[in-house]
This record gives structure tokens, C-alpha cells and sequence, in this order.
């Protein structure tokens, strides 16, 4: 069977200009990210989200380099066609700029991902010239930003349409060939996504952006605890795979586990 045509930072502008839809969502392991890729999706995420989903944490910034490069580089492994981006992590876009470029470059050549994602915008233009520059593409990413939620307290609706703006043009002008647009109201997002030239990739951020990411355990109901409102479950998967694990102890409790089917004779 044919390899087929893998997606790349070309095909989201060029999507963009066509006025066609992206869809992308978050992976962190070789299944999850090989059942996306079959599925369609245009672009995967390996997104510092990781540190909530797998790891168990509250918030986004324990995660670490190492551990976003072994995770995409098992990303990487289950994709044939979809664009792989990986997050970089907190407080990298703060070093200075040899030492981001650097890490940035790591991720490129550790899992074999064809971009990073990087939260900031105006504030990180020099960052996001820097990679560029050096060959690094790079997804910006403002309105909300998880790593920040120390030192603005608590997640939250961005509204100002100005510093969006600004933040987003930035980027832009910088270099990144896509901006994620993260709990902004929806016209804003369509103001956004109809001022850039490169496409916007919505979360919380309404229908007017240029494509929309996920997080996959959202989306498939496997999230245990507080799911955000801008999530639409597609299916429930933790109670499948509950009832499943507590069909299997009854089995083996009452004896008809393993039956006959599944014992050699």
C-alpha cells in the first residue's frame, strides 16, 4: 500500500488560501497518534497538555524537554500523513535566544516533528524569528496561555481585541506559519483569523478560525475530572472501557474467564 502524501507547513498555508477547514488534535503515544493520522486529521499536537492528561498534574508546566521528545518521537513513529507538532516547554521561550534554538532544534531532530509550538506573540517575536531563521517552523499560540497560570492565577476568557491583535500580527510578521487561538471570544477569533495571512487553529475560540485542536481525551470522554465548555464529547469512552474491565473481573471472579475459546487444549 502507497505511503500517502504527508502534510506540510505548505499545505496549511495553502489550506488557508482555499478557505478550507484544518483539523488537528493532541497525541502523546504511537496508538493514539496512528489511529489520528488514519483518521484524517491534518495536523497532531504532542502538546505539553501531557502533563495533565498522562502525568497527572494540575497544570502544564512540570512537563520537561526530555520528556516531550520521547513522547513525540513515539508520535512521529504511528504518522504517515498528518503534520506533528510538538510543544515547547515551559520556561524555554524565555532563555535566551542560541539556547532556544537549540532546544527547539532538538525537537526537530530527536522525534522527527516538522514544527514546534510556542505560547507568545508579540513579546516572543524575536524567539519565533530566531527558529525560523535558523529553519525551525514554528505554530505561535495566544489568548490563553496554560504555561502563564502562575503568574495570571487562573485560567480565563481573553478579550482584549487589541493585544490579540498585536500578538497575532507579531507572530506573524515573525515568521510563524500558524497561530492557536485559545479561549477568545468567537468574533474576536473571526476578526483574527480574517486580518493574518496564516491560518488560525481555535480552542475555545468559536467557528470563524481557520481550522480547530482538541485534546483527543476530551473529545473521546476518557478526561476524568473537569472538562472545559468549549469541548464537544464525540464519544464516552470511560464508561466503555469501564464497564469492559468490570465484565472481565466478574468473568474471572465467577470462573467463565478464560472459557474454552480461550484455552489450549
Amino acid at each position: 500500500m502507497a505511503t500517502r502524501k504527508r502534510i506540510t507547513v505548505a499545505d496549511f498555508l495553502a489550506m488557508k488560501k482555499r478557505g478550507e477547514k484544518i483539523s488537528m488534535l493532541t497525541a502523546y503515544d504511537f496508538r493514539t497518534a496512528k489511529l489520528l493520522d488514519q483518521a484524517g486529521v491534518e495536523g497532531i499536537l504532542v502538546g505539553d497538555s501531557m502533563a495533565m492528561v498522562v502525568q497527572g498534574h494540575t497544570t502544564t508546566v512540570p512537563v520537561t524537554l526530555d520528556q516531550l521528545i520521547y513522547h513525540g518521537e513515539m508520535v512521529v513513529r504511528g504518522v504517515e500523513r498528518s503534520l506533528v507538532v510538538v510543544d515547547l516547554p515551559f520556561p524555554i521561550n524565555h532563555l535566551a535566544l542560541a539556547e532556544l534554538v537549540d532546544r527547539a532544534g532538538r525537537l526537530l531532530k530527536e522525534t522527527g516533528c516538522q514544527a514546534v509550538k510556542m505560547e507568545g506573540g508579540a513579546k516572543q517575536a524575536e524567539c519565533i524569528e530566531a527558529m525560523v531563521t535558523a529553519g525551525i517552523p514554528v505554530v505561535a499560540h495566544v489568548g490563553l496561555r496554560p504555561q502563564s497560570i502562575n503568574l495570571v492565577g487562573r485560567y480565563r476568557v481573553h478579550r482584549d481585541r487589541d493585544v490579540l491583535l498585536t500578538d497575532a500580527r507579531a507572530a506573524q510578521q515573525a515568521g510563524a506559519f500558524a497561530v492557536v487561538v485559545e479561549c477568545v471570544p468567537a468574533d474576536i477569533a473571526a476578526h483574527l483569523s480574517a486580518d493574518l495571512e496564516i491560518p488560525t487553529i481555535g480552542i475555545g475560540a468559536g467557528a470563524g478560525c481557520d481550522g480547530q485542536i482538541l485534546v483527543t481525551d476530551d473529545l473521546l470522554g476518557l478526561t476524568t475530572g473537569y472538562v472545559p465548555s468549549f469541548v464537544k464529547q464525540y464519544a464516552d469512552l470511560q464508561t466503555t472501557m469501564t464497564d469492559a474491565v468490570q465484565k472481565y473481573c466478574g468473568d474471572v471472579r465467577s470462573g467463565e474467564f478464560p472459557g474454552p475459546d480461550q484455552t489450549f487444549t
